[in-house]
Parts: C-alpha cells; sequence; structure tokens
C-alpha cells in the first residue's frame, strides 16, 4: 500500500469524481483510477461504485475511509516532525531524573529550550540512582540528574551542578515549627517519614538511628510527593532536600547533622548528543541555582 494510493482515495471518497479528485491531486486521471484499483486489489474489494456522473462509496470504501484517513494524516504529521527536526526547529530530549529531585531544576531550562526550537519532544523518566544508571545504559534517557548513583561504569561522565543539603520539614503547627535547627535527638519522638528510595537513605539511617528515632514508627512512603501529603497532613516529619517545593502549610528547618549531596548531570561517553541536548546541557550548567552553593 502506497502513500499516493491513499491521497488519491481520500481525494475521491471527498470528491466522488474521479476527474476532480485527479485535478486537486495534480495526476492524469488514468494514474489515479489505476492507483484506486492497486488498492483495491490489496484490500480486496471495490471502494467505490463507479457511475457516469459521479461515484458512491462502497460498504469497504465507507469502513476503510476512517482509518485510511488516519494513516494519512499520521504520516503527514511524522513528515512535518522529521522535517522540523532536520531543520532545528524541533527537538527530542530524554532525560532521567531523580525520584528526589524537585522538577524545579530542569523547569526553567526547558523552557528556554522551547525558545530555541519551535517544538520541543519531552520525554521525562523518574527513578532511583540504580534504575537511572539502567535507563542510561539502554539508551532510554540520554542525560539524568541526580544525587550520588554509581560510578564505577567507566561509560559513566558526570558533571557537578550545585550541592544541597537536607531539612527537616514540618508542618507550621508541629512543635519544631519556630525552631532554627533540629538534632537527631529531638525526632526520638516523632513519626520520620522514611523515603527508602532516595540517594542518601543509608547515611539518613545511621543518623536517626544514633538519635533514638524508632524504625517501627517510620511511616515509609515511595514518593516525594506522599510526604509532602503526609507531613501537611500533620502525620509526620520528613527530611527532605533543601530544594524540593513545599506549600506555604510547611516548613523548612536546618538539620544539625548535616546530610548533604552533590545534583550532577550523567550521561554516557561517545554518544552522539543533538544540538538541544547539548543546549539543554549547557543551560543546566550554567544556570543559577538560588540558596545553593553552585559549582564553578
Amino acid at each position: 500500500m502506497e502513500m499516493h494510493q491513499i491521497r488519491y482515495f481520500i481525494a475521491v471518497a471527498r470528491t466522488l469524481n474521479f476527474t476532480r479528485a485527479a485535478e486537486e491531486c495534480n495526476v492524469a486521471q488514468p494514474s489515479l483510477t489505476r492507483a484506486i484499483k492497486n488498492l483495491e486489489a490489496e484490500l480486496g474489494g471495490e471502494l467505490f461504485r463507479r457511475e457516469r456522473a459521479s461515484s458512491h462509496l462502497t460498504n469497504l470504501g465507507r469502513a476503510m475511509l476512517p482509518p485510511l484517513t488516519q494513516s494519512y494524516d499520521s504520516a503527514l504529521a511524522a513528515k512535518f516532525q522529521a522535517d522540523s527536526y532536520k531543520k532545528g526547529d524541533s527537538a527530542s530530549v530524554r532525560i532521567g531524573l531523580s525520584r528526589t529531585a524537585d522538577f524545579d531544576l530542569v523547569a526553567n531550562a526547558f523552557s528556554e529550550l522551547e525558545r530555541a526550537f519551535t517544538h520541543v519532544q519531552l520525554s521525562c523518566r523518574r527513578g532511583s540512582a540504580d534504575e537511572i544508571l539502567d535507563q542510561l545504559r539502554a539508551g532510554e534517557t540520554e542525560i539524568a540528574l541526580a544525587g550520588p548513583i554509581d560510578g564505577s561504569w567507566e561509560r559513566l561522565d558526570s558533571w557537578p551542578l550545585f550541592v544541597e543539603d537536607f531539612r527537616v520539614v514540618v508542618n507550621q503547627q508541629h512543635r519544631f515549627a519556630e525552631l532554627e535547627s533540629v538534632e537527631p535527638g529531638d525526632l526520638a519522638d516523632e513519626q520520620v517519614i522514611a523515603r527508602p528510595f532516595c540517594e542518601l537513605w543509608s547515611e539518613t539511617q545511621i543518623l536517626l538511628d544514633a538519635g533514638g528515632v524508632d524504625a517501627t514508627r517510620c511511616c515509609e512512603v515511595t514518593s516525594d510527593r506522599d510526604a509532602i501529603r503526609l507531613i501537611e497532613a500533620g502525620l509526620g516529619v520528613g527530611l527532605l532536600p533543601a530544594s524540593t517545593r513545599v506549600s506555604d502549610k510547611l516548613r523548612k528547618i536546618a538539620f544539625a547533622s548535616k546530610i548533604a549531596r552533590t545534583i550532577r548531570i550523567y550521561s554516557v561517553a561517545g554518544r552522539q548528543r543533538s544540538p538541544a541536548l547539548s543546549g539543554l546541557m549547557n543551560l543546566l550548567r550554567t544556570a543559577e541555582w538560588p540558596q545553593q552553593a553552585k559549582f564553578t
């Protein structure tokens, strides 16, 4: 089945006249008629009932019109996207993002990228440190933003962006809300929200254990969004990265036992990068990171 056959079929279905359809398609009528007959042979039946003044769609023709029209429109859209990509007007970016990295970290860079390209098709996949590494290995993502991940793979490149610490996050009505700093021991009587998907969860557990936090009283979640909702409801306290966006219902407080991580860009050495991807990496590396210790 050829695309020009589908185009001719759609034209005849619209005009119900082979002569006018041939004129619209800028093709000789015998060529159009021959293409329609070849399409009918492939589909196994007549698409039109031909009459002198006009033609009419058969039952098969009516059944075939919606899917063939959709196929033709999709092919045109794909061709337009491919042409735009070759001209630099369109771009596709596949990025991995740590489950503990706020999307705000990349939102401004994507906005800048949209100004440089007519259309940016974004694919963003969340994952743990191990999952992000697996996605990069498999080519499912092109770059990733995350805290520390296993760097033993020799093809893994990375660039530091900024360092951030972790804060104690509480409801504005919590007894800690007026404090400037919280010690690990202060958390002993609290229901601490456990975040085992965090890259630094092992280090966090050590500090909590040292402060006498009872692990059986912890409330375990699988996303920072869920942790924030629990804290808003007054059902616990959390240790979250400083860059995590929270509502005005919550307050971030310094944690006396410092927990810090370096957010990095990760990519695979030797893989070709599109202009859009290179531009995104440059935007991220030169971005201003408010309230963070940015690398120079």
